[in-house]
């Protein structure tokens, strides 16, 4: 991919740099047959086309009694002739008699109506209706819930618990999915050590390998990792020809810069191609995309924050692309801001930010540090609320807010 168009500060716009990735992104051809009940968090490889009718045969949505309404006597009184529990198949129901039946149990031929039981009293062995019912009642007809031959779930879509429920309740017990893409994560710095190492003078914890290695798992990848790579230029050329044969995609976090320590982007350049992109977004000016070989390569900057902010809204996207899903747009909705903000930048920011409820509506507000080096307030907010670029905010303006619920599951 080449350069890009950018505006005059130099800055490719947010929605730009997303729409040239996902033009990019490359679906995997390997598919998998798996159990349904291994399936789920996984992505369709086909439509699924139901081969039977849910439900699939008129059954009754009440407890009470089946009865046919162009038989009913005068007084509406009526014997029971039989009894019908779930999963029991009832006998043809003789006119001008009543069956007893229950929620989910198949309307016996010749019932037309089932009068529920609240409505209904019993005398002995006959029952005696309130009212008088319409054909119809109560009645939850064949294939109400899904026809025969029509699509249950569409190819693309990445399975939870509510697909795999639609997908058993017509018979289906294998599926044909993506197979997991493998991410290697890259992180370097000789100034870094894995918690639970000694962390001397000098040293800083591996947060954003920690960070990111949640962040894909939630998204059903498999990660690798050869540990921290050393601040040389030997070392990072190793390291990526070895994730270029395993992996699917190559995520760095930093060090794709120009300075002296700065290896990854002369390693990814003697193997493969490069870009470096300045996006208009904050926190997380600096992007790098590329390949070695075939493999894509993605580069994300170093600050905890902004490696948050561009996984979320541009790594993610990237890979539900890669993965073979149909919707990969982050997950947002408008809200009002609940705080006013008169300076504008030409960036789009997404700010931590917290909800709260006013007078019946959703207001946002960011939490207490915006810092691109400061990751805990992103504990302490609910998703981020996007400001525009070149935009101020006045109270109770209408905002996008990505909810960390739908972007981090």
């Amino acid at each position: 991919m080449s350069g890009c168009s950018c505006d005059g500060g130099g800055l490719m716009p947010f929605a730009e740099a997303l729409a040239k990735l996902l033009a990019s992104a490359q679906c995997i051809d390997a598919t998998e047959i798996l159990p349904l009940d291994q399936s789920c968090g996984r992505v369709l490889a086909e439509t699924l086309i139901s081969p039977i009718a849910v439900p699939p045969a008129a059954n009754s949505a009440m407890d009470g009694y089946a009865v046919n309404t162009q038989s009913l006597p005068e007084d509406l009184c009526l014997p029971v002739s039989q009894r019908i529990a779930a999963g029991q198949q009832g006998d043809l129901l003789l006119p001008g008699t009543a069956a007893r039946i229950f929620t989910g149990s198949e309307i016996p031929s010749g019932a037309d109506a089932v009068v529920m039981q609240e409505r209904c009293s019993r005398d002995g062995d006959r029952v005696i209706l309130s009212e008088t019912p319409s054909a119809g009642d109560n009645i939850r007809p064949a294939g109400q819930d899904i026809l025969p031959g029509s699509c249950v779930v569409e190819k693309g879509v990445r399975l939870d618990g509510r697909h795999l429920g639609v997908i058993a309740s017509v018979g289906l017990k294998r599926l044909r999915v993506y197979r997991r893409l493998r991410v290697e994560i890259i992180t370097t710095g000789d100034e870094l050590v894995m918690p639970g190492d000694s962390c001397a003078a000098g040293k800083i914890y591996n947060s954003n390998y920690y960070t990111l290695k949640g962040m894909l798992e939630t998204l059903g990848v498999e990660v690798l990792f050869s540990g921290i790579i050393g601040d040389t230029l030997a070392e990072t050329r190793d390291a990526l020809s070895l994730a270029a044969e395993r992996a699917d995609l190559i995520l760095s976090s930093g060090g794709v810069s120009v300075g002296e320590e700065d290896h990854v982007k002369a390693a990814v350049e003697s193997l493969g191609e490069l870009n470096l992109w300045r996006l208009a977004i904050k926190p997380g000016k600096p992007l790098a995309y590329g390949r070695i070989g075939q493999v894509p390569f993605m580069g994300l900057p170093g600050n905890p924050a902004a490696v948050l902010v561009t996984f979320l809204m541009i790594a993610r996207p990237y890979l539900l692309a890669m993965q073979g899903c149909s919707a990969v747009a982050p997950p947002c909705f408008p809200v009002k801001s609940g705080f006013r903000r008169d300076r504008a930048i030409p960036r789009d920011e997404f700010l931590r930010a917290s909800l709260e409820w006013r007078d019946g509506q959703l207001y946002a507000a960011p939490v207490h540090s915006q810092s691109s080096g400061v990751l805990s307030s992103s504990v302490l907010a609910q998703g981020f609320l996007r400001i525009p670029a070149l935009q101020s905010v006045g109270e109770n303006d209408l905002l996008a807010f990505y909810p960390f619920d739908g972007l981090l599951s």
